[in-house]
């Protein structure tokens, strides 16, 4: 039967891939590490030298992990992709029920847009939304969105009232809701 072997006191945390292929700054990890523990250690150059390397390829690791800006049409091509979803996801829920005769049938859509500024390019703004919750009228709403209408047997449904919609920027999150009916039906 073969034995175990034990984990020894330093931690042997799992590496990426990137770090596999990085040079060997094992000595200037344990000076790091002697220096912070506070031992009296005389610097030489050379050691001086490989920190510095140390400190220069761990800022390019960092700055590899950092997502890169994107161009203005990669958020343009990101909202309409994001939009199409939107409308398709709201059209489907547009399903003929007793209460599309006033007007009151409801619908709602959750989505998630981890990029303020997408979302913003998505409810046509020209910025990120400062805004957690903004209500739009139907004429405001498909003005950015589109027509949104759905057909049914003998009918078509379209929106009504008032769409309000919610968006968190620190989860990413957003939610649109509002009602629909068919107008028609619907007696002023």
């Amino acid at each position: 039967m073969a034995t175990k072997r034990k984990a020894d006191g330093a931690a042997s945390g799992s590496r990426s891939k990137k770090s596999k292929n990085a040079p060997d700054y094992t000595e200037a990890i344990e000076l790091v590490d002697s220096i912070l523990e506070g031992d009296d250690v005389a610097v030489t150059t050379s050691e001086a030298r490989s920190l510095a390397e140390y400190a220069r390829w761990l800022e390019g690791e960092i700055a590899a992990t950092k997502p890169k800006a994107k161009s203005a049409e990669d958020v343009n091509r990101a909202a309409e992709k994001l939009r199409s979803a939107c409308v398709s996801g709201i059209k489907k829920q547009m399903t003929w029920k007793p209460s599309c005769k006033t007007g009151s049938a409801k619908w709602s859509y959750d989505g998630v847009c981890p990029d303020p500024a997408v979302f913003g390019s998505l409810v046509n703004l020209s910025a990120p939304p400062k805004w957690k919750m903004q209500k739009y009228t139907v004429p405001e709403f498909e003005a950015f969105m589109g027509s949104i209408e759905a057909s049914v047997r003998y009918d078509s449904l379209e929106l009504m009232g008032n769409v309000t919609v919610r968006y968190q920027a620190d989860e990413g999150t957003f939610k649109m809701s509002g009602s629909y009916g068919a107008p028609r039906h619907i007696k002023n």
